[in-house]
Formats: structure tokens, sequence, C-alpha cells
């Protein structure tokens, strides 16, 4: 049976369509390129994102499926849930 060439997950409940095998914090790149307006920030504003990329800052962390996770050690897969504490517009409250 031949892999899917993309999986599609839900970022802050919108529909994200990436290749499969890419991390859930490369998909949070990609969705922030497209301006769906899912970067996480800090308390003062500036974006936050992965900064070692292996789990150990812990920058990435988002709810995956209900679960806090690191996003940089999740796969994508088809139908995932991913929210990362942001109101639709991707601004803190």
């Amino acid at each position: 049976m031949k892999t899917p060439d993309t999986v599609t997950i839900h970022v802050n409940g919108r529909p994200l369509s990436v290749k499969t095998g890419t991390s859930v914090a490369a998909a949070l790149r990609i969705a922030d390129a497209a301006r769906m307006g899912v970067a996480r920030r800090s308390v003062h504003g500036e974006a936050r994102a992965p900064f070692c990329g292996m789990g150990i800052c812990q920058e990435c962390r988002v709810d995956i499926d209900g679960q806090r996770r690191l996003a940089c050690q999740t796969l994508c897969s088809d139908g995932l849930r991913v929210d990362t504490g942001l109101p639709a517009g991707g601004q803190n409250p």
C-alpha cells in the first residue's frame, strides 16, 4: 500500500495540508507563512518558534490531540489537531 503524499492536519481548527513526514513544528511555520496567524507569542508579543529542534528548549510546546507535546518531536498524521493556544487570527488575548 502506497503512503499518501500529503496529510491534512487542523491548526487552531483550520485545515492545513502538508507533505507526509513533516513535523508539527515545520507545519506551524508553513501555516504562519501562509498567513494563518498561528505563531505562538511570548508575553511580550515576540513570535516564538522551535529553537533547538530536538526537544531540549521546549519552545515549541503546543496541544496536539489534546495533550501537551513538543511540535519538533511530533510528525503530522492525517486528522491531527494542533492548538497553539491562540484565538483565531493568531493574536494574543
